[in-house]
């Protein structure tokens, strides 16, 4: 399954459905993921990691899974999307479930496609959109606090609940994103069961035209990131026509087309990378002759909770983990080579896992 999932919002014509159509069109295999039913409005596309190829060639590998981002479409997102116009209810449910918000906005100016609202001012539909899930969340803290509210008087434990929930609607009342409140671990732990929308870390994603190609940048471009930078979110710049025009090409015609319009890699592979750098995910690497493959952990994740990605049994009888390092692994052939040369580290359960990992865990 999909180790990471963001939303893609923006308003009408702004180039969602034009992203989301190159998002489907490199979508990876889905029978690779168990149990995985792709809805029509998910994309999954994989994070192409030329290590795994290195790594499975030392192991001949069956296979190769690469880590993978699911792409969720967020439709109907309309100014008043928050008292159910356009899908807006819908909508609301479907985001709710995402780690981040990718949010799509119109960098370009075009007389062939008009702006819902007549001129181009990414700032102004950044904020549309904005309000939309602040009001949403509002909505949801009226309707906990009156529940709550009830509960704590009977229970002293709830007190904490009910004093962060008032300090969110104060603060979304004044127009501002949960994410951008200050909460202590203890308050942040109160509020856990309530996956607020506007919690979540966004992504803004510069729809801009070919002619801003290959530098991507354009005044436009440039007020996101100030706003961006504001709010400690992240920005990337994609030309959404050019990803489409790439996703109907095969495999490999690809890279000449991206190399002609002077780029060295996808726009879809540069978001993927920018949602893993975005939520602080990591990738540690597994091979063997079944497979070599890559799974995805917060940075910081310890040992044993990196096993229990792979099967929760492993996590339960955790010894030790085996690690080298994909350098290693490379330079000195293999596992074997790296044990000769002294460079297989045997590490416990509290060990710090790091980006390329090359892990081997003894479980009982």
């Amino acid at each position: 399954m999909a180790g990471l999932s963001c939303g893609i919002v923006g308003l009408p014509n702004v180039g969602k459905s034009t992203l989301f159509n190159a998002l489907t069109a490199n979508q990876a295999e889905s029978s690779n993921y168990p149990f995985c039913t792709i809805d029509p409005n998910v994309g999954v596309v994989e994070l192409l990691d030329s290590r795994l190829q290195a790594l499975s060639d030392l192991s001949k590998s069956k296979k190769i899974l690469y880590a993978t981002t699911q792409f969720v479409d967020i439709a109907g997102l309309v100014e008043g999307a928050s008292k159910g116009e356009g899908l807006g209810n819908k909508f609301l449910a479907n985001i709710r479930e995402t780690d981040a918000i990718v949010h799509v906005v119109r960098c370009f100016d075009s007389s062939d496609i008009t702006h819902v609202s007549g001129e181009i001012d990414p700032i102004r539909d950044i904020e549309v959109i904005n309000l939309e899930l602040e009001l949403a969340d509002l909505q949801v803290v009226e309707k906990v606090l009156a529940k709550v509210e009830k509960q704590a008087k009977g229970n002293k434990e709830m007190l904490v609940v009910v004093d962060t929930l008032k300090k969110i609607r104060d603060h979304l009342d004044q127009g501002n994103p949960v994410r951008t409140l200050e909460l202590s671990d203890n308050e942040k732990e109160a509020i856990k069961p309530y996956p607020f929308l506007t919690s979540k870390k966004v992504l803004y994603a510069c729809n801009v035209s070919e002619d801003d190609l290959p530098e991507m940048e354009n005044a436009y471009v440039q007020k996101v990131r100030e706003y961006a930078e504001k709010e400690g979110n992240a920005v990337i710049a994609i030309c959404c026509r050019l990803e489409e025009e790439i996703a109907q090409l095969p495999k490999e015609e690809q890279d000449d087309f991206l190399e002609s319009a002077g780029l060295t890699e996808s726009g879809l592979q540069r978001l993927v990378h920018a949602s893993f750098d975005l939520l602080e995910i990591i990738t540690y690497l597994t091979t063997g002759e079944m497979e070599t493959r890559a799974w995805t952990i917060k940075r910081g994740t310890k040992a044993a909770e990196a096993a229990g990605k792979i099967h929760t049994d492993i996590q339960k009888g955790f010894i030790r983990a085996e690690v080298v390092t994909y350098e290693d692994m490379i330079e000195f052939g293999g596992r074997a080579g790296a044990r000769e040369q002294g460079k297989v580290r045997a590490e416990g359960k509290d060990y710090v896992v790091k980006d390329g990992d090359v892990i081997l865990f003894m479980h009982n």
